[in-house]
């Protein structure tokens, strides 16, 4: 551009993502979710920066189960559908920036995937968690790294950023209880398939290709949560 401004300095979105906040699949707001991720990519592409966008596995439906970055999204929630018009419109006028899409962020007992498994296990909470609902949860350690690794290469379009295990809510929560000493025969099982909750059953990203471009190993949840000492 000739005045200076044109920077490599690589900026990572992760607004309307599990490492900010959890939204409910059955709710988006647009503006946010899907319009503000493209804005950003406008102004970085004109800045010539690096773009990492944080995107979801609430972009696929669960019909195939294993996705890989080549499976086009076929989202069933709002959620879903605004991360998925996300990523087209940041490919579109960016084409050099990535999308990570990743799934379940555990972490040190903040995350809300915990707290759902702390309340049952105390009895201050109600419900269950699923039996068929499964994804490949990730530490945030892992996440974190491995955002800031794709942050720094030259690469760009589609990665997958999750754990190497698909594990079910209750399996995850059976994990977190026995990580922290809690009695994981306390939590309640159901299925999902029998609630009237929206959203995909069954996603498992596959995150190989991606794995094999990063020093950063990606954990599955029944390494992530073995129990401390």
């Amino acid at each position: 551009m000739g005045d200076g401004r044109r920077t490599r300095d690589p900026k990572i979105n992760l607004a309307a993502s599990g490492l900010i906040s959890a939204i409910p699949q059955n709710r988006a707001d647009w503006a946010v979710t899907a319009e503000g991720p493209v804005r950003l990519a406008m102004a970085a592409a004109e800045y010539g920066s690096r773009l990492v966008h944080a995107s979801s596995d609430a972009v696929f439906s669960g019909a195939r189960v294993h996705y890989d970055e080549s499976c086009p999204p076929d989202p069933v929630t709002p959620y879903g559908a605004a991360k998925a018009a996300a990523e087209t419109g940041i490919l579109a006028v960016h084409p050099e920036a990535v999308v990570a899409r990743t799934s379940l962020i555990i972490g040190h007992g903040r995350s809300v995937h915990e707290h759902v498994v702390y309340e049952p296990a105390a009895d201050t909470r109600d419900g269950a968690l699923f039996t068929d609902d499964i994804r490949c949860p990730v530490h945030v350690a892992d996440l974190a790294a491995a955002l800031l690794e794709l942050a720094s290469q030259d690469t760009a379009d589609i990665h997958h950023l999750a754990g190497a295990d698909a594990v079910s809510r209750h399996e995850l929560g059976t994990l977190i209880a026995r990580r922290d000493g809690l009695d994981a025969s306390r939590l309640p099982s159901g299925l999902r398939a029998h609630s009237a909750l929206p959203g995909a059953l069954d996603v498992r990203l596959d995150s190989r290709a991606t794995q094999r471009k990063l020093s950063t190993t990606l954990r599955g949840a029944r390494q992530f949560c073995k129990a401390m000492p």
